[in-house]
């Protein structure tokens, strides 16, 4: 059966084989024991629901121990034998080419070289799935090869929904993930719903089939790599920037500490992705022991050198060891996914990952116990390097809330906020998402590395062009996006599809695009696919994060999130994304993300003029109401550049009068 044929049949009338579990794969963990007796008939009844009845007798004794023994339903038997890769557009079979750019996405996130733990359909962060079984993938992919540009396909967590008719301009997909009833947003209530495989954690770009491997956070965190050193009028050559995680995102920081020129040491517990970051070129060096990293480290800062060294271990070792042999550590940070603390995210310090592992699913309670201990070891010796000069930032990672949380010493003096600054609220909000720059991306989907270079060529005149006449308010954004989009070839940034990340707002958007789409018309280049990470201006309401510097009392509202996708959704996205739980953990976040196709049309190029501008403006006009003044100067900016946008500003109360 050759693979056309594969996507086209859905799940298979015949059952293939048992699967063998395959160990040289990185897996997800055990999930723990949550289910009832009851519950667990529940759950079986619930995957069976994909098949004939006449195959039921021979799958409940395997989903029941799959159940048993991972603490999910994967349905392994029905993992596809062929290669997982986002192929070129033409090799996916369909009616529609919008579909056929979908499944290039999925097929993306679920490749070996970008997902985290693909067998369990699980692309990064732990427990962000793109769907929650193999039946779900499988049927996914069936719908999209029969679809028409007249039919909307409805994703709930994961689980297709069906084809409905729609029309032309609506959305091919709409997808959300996680959307339970707030007082049932606990993790406890993610591992039922999704033990009983009616809910999933989407993260942020996973279950939305925007995810691009590291990559997609690279620039981010270059950018608050780079404003990190400024902010503490330091050169990063030969400075020190320690943190921890190297797994799908967190992967991306030793990158980042290379192109900014610094010293990275990045610690991870898990061998195997520690290998696989080696292998892929984002870290220089792997060393095991804390003696081998001093000495690297010393060696490394008396060279000024710039390198990235992967420390395979607990990063506690590595803060409470530099604090004992007085190494100064300039920049400081943590990016484990501190979201899921409880299953897989961060790790005890003083046991093996192995044993963790054990703990975690055998013995929960006593795993939690440990992992509160280490977060108040892990805050200790962060606050003795504090006092000596280091600058360190939350990253986003629930890192701070959840150290406040197990009783650490991250408190500020008026016991309400933290005594550390989340890099939103120093870095990225002020400098970045407030004048409308975030994490604007594009994918190739013709598959060719030269029609990537084509776009960053593209790319980089529009943003030398706009430059010309941006701005001093700007400038600084607008030089660090033109010399990454220069160094994105030789950065070797690309794993798995042919994607570009850059920060630009929602001018240098809609000019890259319309650009992109000119070329498409004139057959330079294949059809392309714009997204963005959820991280952005206007996708994510994150209290912790992406809104963290709203201080007007609305920081825990998700009015923009909703709003935002909801405006993607009739004014052209292709498809449409809205999530529970993304970056910082289930219940906490709402964020939304979007995707949508340039083909080269003059239907294309209105659709991304109108949507482009609303998916930036919203947000800008969201920070601008809670008084941000540089959102207040990009959305006066936005009302000259467009007469038909017209938004309410805010009036500044003198404080006098208070």
């Amino acid at each position: 059966m050759t693979f056309k044929e594969q996507i086209q049949q859905g799940i298979p009338n015949i059952l293939p084989q048992k699967a063998v579990y395959d160990p040289a794969i990185n897996h997800a963990p055990k999930r723990k024991e949550i289910l009832s007796a009851e519950e667990k008939k529940l759950a079986l009844k619930n995957a069976l629901r994909y098949f004939d009845p006449k195959h039921h007798a021979e799958l409940i004794p395997e989903f029941s121990e799959e159940l048993e023994k991972y603490g999910r339903i994967y349905m392994y038997r029905l993992r596809p034998d062929y290669r997982m890769y986002a192929r070129p557009i033409d090799e996916y079979p369909g009616k529609s080419l919008q579909a056929k750019a979908i499944m290039h996405m999925i097929q993306n996130n679920l490749d070996y070289a970008v997902a985290q733990h693909p067998h369990e359909l699980i692309t990064y962060g732990g427990n962000g799935a793109v769907f929650q079984n193999w039946a779900q993938y499988l049927l996914t992919m069936q719908y999209l090869s029969e679809m028409t540009d007249e039919q909307t396909l409805t994703m709930y967590s994961g689980h297709p929904m069906g084809l409905f008719p729609s029309h032309k301009e609506a959305p091919r997909v709409v997808v959300t993930n996680g959307m339970v009833i707030p007082n049932y947003s606990k993790p406890d209530d993610w591992e039922k719903m999704n033990a009983l495989g009616v809910s999933q954690y989407g993260q942020m770009t996973a279950g939305s089939y925007m995810y691009i491997g590291p990559q997609g956070i690279v620039h981010g965190t270059t950018i608050t790599v780079l404003n990190g050193f400024r902010k503490i009028k330091q050169n990063p050559e030969g400075s020190l920037f320690v943190t921890s995680g190297l797994g799908g995102m967190s992967g991306a920081q030793p990158k980042a500490g290379n192109i900014a020129g610094c010293i990275t040491v990045c610690a991870e517990v898990n061998p195997k992705i520690t290998k696989i970051r080696h292998e892929q070129g984002w870290i220089n060096e792997v060393v095991t022991s804390t003696d081998e990293l001093v000495a690297r480290v010393a060696l490394a800062k008396a060279n000024k050198e710039t390198v990235s060294i992967a420390y395979l271990g607990n990063v506690v070792d590595v803060w409470e060891r530099f604090d004992q042999e007085n190494i100064k550590i300039d920049l400081g940070s943590d990016q484990t996914s501190l979201h899921n603390p409880w299953a897989g995210g961060y790790y005890p310090v003083g046991i093996s990952f192995e044993e963790a592992n054990d703990l975690m699913a055998n013995n929960p309670d006593l795993f939690k116990e440990k992992v509160q201990e280490t977060l108040r070891r892990h805050a200790a010796a962060i606050n003795k390097h504090t006092a000596k000069g280091t600058y360190f930032f939350d990253y986003g990672n629930a890192f701070l809330l959840e150290a406040s949380r197990a009783g650490a010493d991250v408190m500020a003096v008026n016991n309400i906020d933290f005594k550390y600054p989340s890099y939103v609220q120093d870095i990225m909000g002020p400098m970045c998402f407030d004048y409308g720059f975030g994490p604007f991306r594009w994918v190739c989907t013709s598959g060719k590395p030269e029609d990537l270079q084509k776009t960053d060529t593209i790319a980089s005149q529009v943003l030398e062009e706009l430059a010309k006449t941006s701005p001093s308010e700007i400038q600084q954004q607008m030089q660090d996006n033109i010399k990454w989009i220069k160094g994105a070839q030789e950065n070797k940034l690309v794993v798995g599809s042919q994607a570009r990340i850059l920060y630009a707002d929602a001018e240098g958007r809609i000019k890259i695009a319309e650009a992109f789409n000119q070329a498409i018309a004139k057959g330079e280049i294949g059809a392309v696919v714009l997204g963005r990470d959820h991280h952005d201006v206007s996708g994510t309401d994150s209290p912790y994060r992406e809104t963290s510097n709203i201080y007007d009392g609305s920081r825990f509202t998700a009015d923009m999130a909703i709003q935002n996708v909801i405006g993607d959704s009739f004014r052209g996205a292709t498809w449409v994304s809205i999530h529970n739980g993304g970056g910082v953990g289930w219940g906490e976040v709402i964020n939304g993300g979007f995707g949508m196709v340039l083909d080269g049309s003059k239907e294309a190029s209105k659709r991304l003029a109108s949507m482009l501008f609303w998916d930036v403006n919203n947000g800008i006009s969201r920070r601008s109401w809670a008084r941000n003044d540089e959102a207040i100067f990009a959305i006066k900016r936005a009302m000259q550049v467009e007469p038909l946008l017209k938004v309410t500003l805010p009036n500044i109360v003198d404080e006098s009068l208070l």
